[in-house]
């Protein structure tokens, strides 16, 4: 890969993913739906802008590969061909290697080889000869002349200009035009209108334009898809003559300018058109989204919170002052600062289909792996989570997902003696809960096995035959490290690694995991998450002086601690909060904090996935917007602790860990039960 610009390459490898996952996913809609012509042609699109593409920043085997899936799918187009579960098969393949030449992975032409072998083998039975003489018969064969236009034709005229330092930076306009060419028939002038003088003439520089006439009617989206790369860099106008089809949907990135050569003649009516089209501000035209590197972003966010923290400050001086003029300039501060909070984290937020797309194809192979049909439904995909969330949840729900075929669903043989059809469903689901999101992990298979599981967890020693577990309690031991019920271990699973991990990740993004199963009907695993990692909604307490901040998502509610209505049992403490025993937890003993209790203390009640408990505090002083900072490493052991924040008079409050708590109010419950059964 010599003779381009590293960063050309980039962009390339870059925007080729995104086309390797619209292939992939056109693929998935394909095989369900093989008569959608309008599929094939996307999938045709961009495997063409691919190989064109590849070619003009030098990746030339892959562009050589690509071309061999494009004329396949070339020939779904014009039915020569049909759409077989083999050439969906073997085209996801391809998706694989294409990635792998993308990179530059060594070791690949052996993989390349066989594929293409196959393809051919597929889409020209009996025929074995080298594909430059097949190629040769077919020209033979098939000749493609050039008609007039008839009446009622539609001729796109693209005229463009590329950047001056286009061809230093690997762009190259023949490969431009060949990719038109691949919509019909073309006639291509130079435009030189824009050549300086001789004494001027820097020989490096992109000066010539291009016209190119082509004999169909371009979508703005195929126009696009041609210069994609380059549009950034570009003059680019273009021209439809003669009837046209119905109106295509304006693509933003293609602008249409006045050409630096006159056009040729054209009819009142296609000038008419022309000028509707041309946008009055030329800028408008231009693309509405942009990439942005993510360290920026993470960088705006950082300043964003920082802005926060200053608006708290200012909002306590203010207080302190008691000054009518501060009073509305700081107000109009916190609105200011709200609204530049909400749109700053609503860049950062991506719908969680950009994830959800990718695990149909995980799931295609798992079900032919294991042999295992199933349907895989995907639900709620427009719904949008963090980026930094997003990223770090694929593999936990890849694991997830793997554990719901494995050892969820039933073989067919054991479904049908069960009465249910052979197919399986898994749905994979989204959907917003308050502040937080949710994501649901659903099976039809066979469930959990209580009793099998409750057998495990003795044999390990994580509980004693004495202990009387609910079913939802005894599910949980799953996510113990090392924890299995598969008696064999294959190449999935078996092997007592991963709940454990998926566990520690959702935690790491202050989530929580709940878990539903009903033996014979499946199991339903529900993924809490907060919808940013960055600043949350949160409750100020006092405990002994010590202020800490509690997160109001994990909040139920808030009651008085009536000494008479308190339950001892074994040694713990429960509120009857409406007929109902919730343990409690004094703050003040958990973190050893001296003096003595105000007469009234408040109970806040938390809730999360392994259950609920009450935190006595002294008292509750009420919202504040938490701005979470991250522990350093030396404080990264303590318990119950999640982060920390700056209030507005600069002090640092602690950020309870919600869950960290519900797991120390159960286990102080399990002991006491212990402790009674004794």
């Amino acid at each position: 890969m010599t003779g381009f610009d590293d960063m050309g390459a980039e962009i390339f490898r870059q925007e080729a993913s995104e086309l390797l996952q619209s292939i992939e996913k056109g693929l998935m809609d394909l095989e369900a739906a093989p008569g959608d012509t309008e599929l094939i042609n996307s999938i045709f699109r961009s495997m063409h802008t691919i190989k064109g593409s590849g070619a003009m920043f030098g990746f030339t085997e892959l562009s050589q590969f690509v071309h061999e899936f494009e004329t396949a799918f070339d020939d779904l187009r014009n039915g020569r061909a049909t759409v077989s579960n083999d050439l969906i098969g073997l085209s996801l393949q391809a998706c694989d290697q294409i990635g792998k030449l993308m990179e530059a992975v060594e070791g690949t032409d052996a993989d390349n080889q066989r594929i293409l072998a196959n393809l051919r083998k597929l889409m020209r039975p009996g025929h074995h000869s080298d594909d430059t003489d097949i190629a040769e018969d077919e020209a033979a064969e098939t000749p493609h002349p050039v008609e007039e236009p008839v009446l009622g034709e539609v001729t796109t005229v693209i005229r463009f200009w590329l950047g001056s330092d286009a061809l230093r930076l690997g762009s190259n306009p023949a490969l431009l035009i060949e990719e038109l060419r691949g919509y019909g028939d073309t006639t291509v002038r130079a435009l030189d209108d824009r050549i300086p003088t001789l004494g001027e003439l820097d020989p490096t520089d992109c000066l010539t334009g291009w016209e190119v006439e082509i004999n169909a009617n371009l979508t703005d989206a195929d126009i696009d898809m041609v210069f994609m790369f380059v549009r950034d860099e570009m003059d680019l106008s273009v021209e439809r003559r003669g009837a046209t089809l119905p109106a295509p949907v304006d693509t933003p990135a293609l602008m249409d300018a006045t050409p630096g050569a006159a056009p040729r003649a054209a009819t009142d009516e296609t000038q008419s058109q022309a000028a509707a089209k041309a946008p009055t501000n030329p800028k408008a035209a231009a693309g509405e989204t942009m990439r942005v590197a993510t360290e920026r972003l993470d960088e705006l966010m950082d300043r964003v919170g920082e802005l926060v923290i200053a608006e708290a400050r200012l909002q306590a001086l203010t207080e302190a002052t008691n000054d009518a003029s501060m009073m509305s300039v700081a107000e109009d501060i916190q609105r200011l600062v709200a609204g530049l909070r909400d749109a700053t984290m609503s860049m950062r937020m991506v719908p969680i289909g950009s994830i959800l797309g990718r695990f149909r194809r995980l799931m295609r192979d798992l079900s032919s792996s294991l042999g295992k049909p199933l349907e895989f439904v995907t639900v709620g995909e427009d719904t949008e989570l963090d980026k930094t969330v997003i990223e770090l949840l694929a593999d936990p729900l890849v694991h997830i997902l793997r554990n719901s075929v494995d050892h969820g669903l039933e073989t067919p043989e054991d479904r049908r003696a069960v009465g249910k059809p052979e197919t399986g469903t898994i749905e994979l689901g989204a959907r917003y809960s308050g502040a937080e999101v949710l994501i649901t992990v659903r099976d039809d298979g066979r469930g959990l096995n209580p009793a099998k599981i409750r057998e495990k967890a003795i044999s390990k020693g994580l509980m004693s035959e004495r202990d009387d577990l609910s079913d939802s309690e005894i599910f949980r031991m799953i996510f113990q490290p090392g924890f299995s019920t598969v008696d064999k271990v294959t190449e999935l699973s078996g092997r007592g690694v991963g709940m454990d991990v998926v566990m520690r990740t959702i935690a790491s993004l202050r989530g929580e995991i709940d878990l539903a199963s009903e033996p014979g009907h499946g199991t339903t695993l529900t993924l809490r998450l907060p919808l940013t990692l960055a600043i949350i909604d949160g409750m100020l307490i006092d405990v002994g002086g010590e202020r800490y901040t509690i997160p109001l998502a994990a909040v139920e509610e808030c009651v008085e601690l009536p000494t008479l209505h308190t339950v001892g049992n074994g040694g713990s403490s429960y509120l009857n909060i409406r007929g109902e025993l919730v343990p409690f937890l004094r703050l003040r003993h958990l973190f050893e904090i001296d003096g003595t209790p105000p007469d009234f203390q408040k109970v806040v009640v938390v809730s999360s996935a392994g259950g609920r408990v009450g935190l006595v505090v002294d008292r509750i002083i009420g919202n504040y917007q938490t701005v979470i900072k991250q522990l350093s490493q030396f404080h990264a052991c303590l318990k119950f602790f999640s982060g920390a924040t700056i209030l507005g008079d600069g002090t640092v409050a602690l950020i309870l860990d919600a869950t960290q708590l519900v797991a120390l109010g159960r286990d102080v419950e399990l002991r006491a039960r212990r402790e009674a059964a004794a």
